[in-house]
């Protein structure tokens, strides 16, 4: 089944919102939670979230196997209901070697995912030319699927995203995932501003920023922690309401400027401390990521105090 014209615009609205990528709470074996995981993305879709995309790099996607991987999608379907009651869609996020993106995206379109979102490929040696290739079989592959771009390479432009959106018609949204609003808006202005749903893929700190060069949503790992921050900050921006969508980000930057710190090392232990905080999950990460440090427990504690988010905790 090829995804028709109709399904992909309805899609690319579904797009347009805030894009939740959830965490993947560990055990004290070290094993997934999933009765966590379930509990997180349910907190969020109850709060209001309509699109949660498992399998994203706040979700430790490159620390998961495929087994955990493939389950984590399932988890997110059950929770967000999609298809089933709930409000919520899925968009899973797919990587590695070719066969095992295909295979990953199959696995969540049985599992009635609509959209899947491509990982950057990881490995050492990247040409735009091999970037555009590696797209193109993924989608080629799976036609019925909408299908994200993740970018975060300087070096993919606008003439190698259009190209691969005339090449694979469902191909429908970018996330761009580079600090660079004047590229941002270059990039999106010369890809296709209307042919594709354009995302700050950095979250709430570039969300103001791109929106007004072009984007209608952004991805979020804070609203783990604060789905009526993330969402008041999407509501504002949707309303021209410039000055709500600031209020917004004042009230995010202490909490983002932590996990960006250091080239983002603790960009997922500081979303899992604070969710332990709030007795939602414990704050294990697999490397190379580490837990937090004392001192930086300490701020994160203020942060939530200071949002009115009941600080708690769990055992440790």
């Amino acid at each position: 089944m090829t995804l028709d014209p109709g399904s992909a615009d309805q899609l690319r609205s579904a797009l347009a919102t805030v894009a939740a990528i959830p965490v993947t709470p560990f055990g004290p074996d070290g094993q997934v939670d999933w009765e966590a995981h379930d509990r997180v993305i349910r907190r969020m879709v109850d709060a209001g979230v309509r699109l949660v995309t498992p399998n994203g790099n706040t979700g430790e996607f490159y620390a998961l196997t495929a087994a955990e991987a493939r389950r984590a999608t399932e988890s997110a379907v059950a929770a967000a209901g999609s298809g089933a009651g709930r409000p919520a869609d899925v968009l899973a996020g797919v990587g590695h070697d070719l066969p095992s993106a295909i295979e990953a995206g199959r696995h969540a379109q049985d599992n009635g995912v609509r959209m899947i979102m491509v990982h950057q490929p990881a490995g050492p040696y990247l040409s735009a030319a091999g970037w555009l290739e590696y797209h193109r079989a993924i989608a080629g592959a799976l036609p019925g699927l909408g299908v994200v771009l993740y970018i975060r390479d300087p070096r993919i432009g606008a003439r190698h995203i259009r190209l691969l959106g005339d090449l694979c018609p469902n191909v429908i949204a970018v996330k761009y995932g580079i600090r660079d609003p004047v590229q941002f808006a270059c990039v999106a202005r010369d890809a296709g501003l209307d042919r594709f749903t354009w995302l700050a893929g950095l979250a709430e700190l570039t969300a103001p920023a791109c929106w007004t060069a072009g984007a209608r949503g952004f991805t979020s790992g804070l609203v783990n922690v604060a789905p009526a921050l993330s969402l008041s900050m999407v509501e504002s921006l949707r309303g021209g309401d410039m000055a709500g969508a600031m209020k917004a980000w004042e009230d995010c930057r202490a909490f983002e400027e932590l996990r960006a710190a250091d080239s983002s090392a603790d960009n997922v232990s500081v979303v899992k401390e604070a969710l332990a905080q709030l007795g939602l999950c414990r704050p294990d990460v697999r490397p190379p990521s580490h837990r937090v440090s004392e001192e930086v427990r300490a701020q994160i504690t203020e942060i939530l105090e200071g949002w009115g988010l009941p600080v708690g905790g769990q055992d440790r």
